[in-house]
């Protein structure tokens, strides 16, 4: 008889929140605050942790509304409920936290989770949004029976800072009805689970709202209610999805779960009766591989962003070579091509001594690669002769001789983008925010240049508030013959120190675009206004086109 643990997270949302912080902190990577309203408690990231022990709540936006997608203990304990608009929730409890809701992120971490469990079962399944099953037939007994499992897992999601429920049945939909809407037990297994399950509300059923309501208006509340009656009047009535519902909570039916898998390593190898040395041969045997690879990849929709050869020698010595792509591939002639660009960059050429016995390729890195028709205008080749570019010349001159920028979700003009190594792709990085689109017909409002860091110039203003009338870069005077400005940038609050004197940390910046008598143009700030600081400095940040 099969059996199956359930855990159930009831405040997954918050408790990924904090851990997530608590690491970060400890770490000091600290990401953008979440969403907080106006005048409201904020769960940002220079927060103490026991902020995230006072009362949370996560936001989604549903319908164009702000409301309670998830809660803690905390906020819990004094009123608050899923789907409970905010203004609601505020006006109850003015002193609640908020947060983002971030479904994706909850999804990853619950997905974590399910590895994790793959100590005690080989059969691990992810129930969204908050539980996870697995099957104890057969594991328990190394545990110390069900008892003994069930206080393991929960001490294990303990200490990690998860509070877990368990619960174990003959069934995965039992298990997650007694874990959800059941009594909390300690002891497994239950001396009447039978009776534990038929005494479960009908919401244990697990049917649509229209269905579970028209059972409790038919004076149905519990489960052996449901049981009690006939199937055939069950199903011509609520339709065959309450009576499959039912006898598999009742242990009379039986699903599979369907367990996380974790997919085959993509390496190949081959080995060789005989060492082999000559280049000609190990490259036949590189590209035979890399067939193999790309037949794998294609079946699985991926395509390789890293490759591994790895070449042994017959004496014991191992040579490894890597490369990278900017874009999922899986051609081996671009492939092969890479590897030779590598190979010729090398220091130190390879030396085969007494030939090698074995090679092996692997991909470590690889990513979906779905088939696209081709534009018209063959703009899709072009960005694939550029990418293949970017490759070869970041293979045979290393990575960071190359460098792209990404945007950023900062109003900072030097945090707006970072340099990053061009071959790494778009998407290995969160930007938050796109490049911001130009205006038809306006010039750019930021330079294509910028100093790093700025400099400093001597200005000469009308008045003391006012835009630049000349200025002096480098020993030139400037004669300015247009402005546009000021645009005003102010410093970020948010970072300023505990018990710094307000004024004497960021000060305001106030950007304008110049053009001097030659048509040159140039982004100046002031740094401080005269209410900051008495005599502010002026920078010279960037130049334009």
């Amino acid at each position: 008889m099969k059996r199956y643990l359930a855990l159930w997270f009831p405040f997954l949302s918050t408790d990924r929140l904090r851990i997530e912080r608590g690491i970060e902190q400890e770490n000091g990577t600290l990401p953008d605050a979440p969403l907080a309203g106006p005048d409201a408690p904020l769960a940002g990231p220079d927060a103490p942790l026991a902020v995230y022990d006072a009362p949370l709540a996560m936001v989604a936006k549903v319908r164009g509304a702000l409301r309670l997608g998830a809660v803690n203990g905390a906020a819990r304990d004094r009123g608050m409920a899923v789907g409970m608009a905010l203004a609601d929730a505020r006006a109850v409890l003015p002193d609640l936290i908020v947060a983002d809701m971030d479904e994706a992120a909850d999804a990853h971490w619950l997905a974590r989770l399910a590895r994790r469990c793959g100590a005690w079962s080989p059969h691990v399944m992810v129930v969204p949004p908050d539980g996870l099953v697995m099957e104890s037939t057969g594991v328990d007994h190394l545990f110390g029976g069900e008892a003994g499992l069930a206080a393991q897992v929960e001490d294990a999601m303990a200490e990690i800072g998860m509070e877990a429920r368990v619960a174990m049945a003959a069934t995965p939909e039992a298990a997650l009805a007694l874990v959800r809407y059941g009594v909390r037990h300690r002891q497994w297994p239950l001396a009447d689970e039978g009776r534990a399950i038929r005494d479960l509300p009908i919401a244990a059923l697990g049917l649509e709202d229209e269905a579970a309501l028209a059972l409790a208006r038919a004076g149905l509340k519990t489960v052996g209610d449901v049981a009690g009656r006939s199937m055939a009047a069950i199903a011509a009535r609520f339709g065959g999805a309450a009576v499959s519902a039912l006898r598999r909570l009742l242990g009379e039916e039986q699903a599979p779960i369907a367990p996380i898998t974790s997919p085959r390593a993509l390496r190949f190898e081959r080995r060789f009766p005989e060492p082999i040395g000559l280049q000609s041969s190990i490259a036949a045997c590189f590209l035979d591989l890399m067939r193999q690879a790309a037949v794998e990849m294609a079946q699985r929709d991926l395509g390789g962003r890293r490759f591994a050869l790895t070449l042994y020698r017959s004496d014991g010595a191992e040579h490894q070579l890597r490369i990278e792509t900017g874009l999922p591939t899986r051609d081996p002639a671009l492939v092969l091509r890479l590897f030779d660009e590598r190979i010729a960059a090398l220091a130190d050429p390879l030396d085969p001594g007494f030939g090698y016995d074995r090679i092996t390729l692997s991909v470590p890195l690889a990513e979906p690669l779905l088939a696209a028709q081709g534009a018209l205008d063959g703009e899709e080749r072009q960005e694939a002769a550029l990418a293949e570019l970017i490759d070869r010349l970041s293979t045979r001159l290393g990575p960071q001789a190359l460098r792209r920028l990404v945007p950023q979700d900062s109003h900072m003009p030097e945090q707006a983008q970072y340099a990053l190594p061009a071959i790494h792709h778009a998407g290995d990085h969160h930007a938050p925010a796109p490049w911001p689109a130009l205006t038809a017909g306006e010039p750019p409002l930021r330079p294509l240049f910028l100093f790093d860091p700025p400099q400093q110039v001597d200005v000469i203003a009308e008045v003391p508030d006012g835009p630049p009338h000349r200025f002096r870069w480098r020993g030139t005077l400037y004669e300015v013959s247009r402005h546009e400005g000021p645009e005003r940038i102010a410093a970020q609050w948010w970072r300023r120190k505990e018990g710094e004197i307000p004024g004497m940390g960021g000060l305001t910046r106030d950007y304008y675009r110049v053009e001097d008598r030659r048509g040159r143009r140039y982004w100046i700030f002031r740094h401080g206004l005269y209410e900051e600081k008495p005599d502010p400095h002026w920078y010279m940040h960037g130049l334009f086109a």
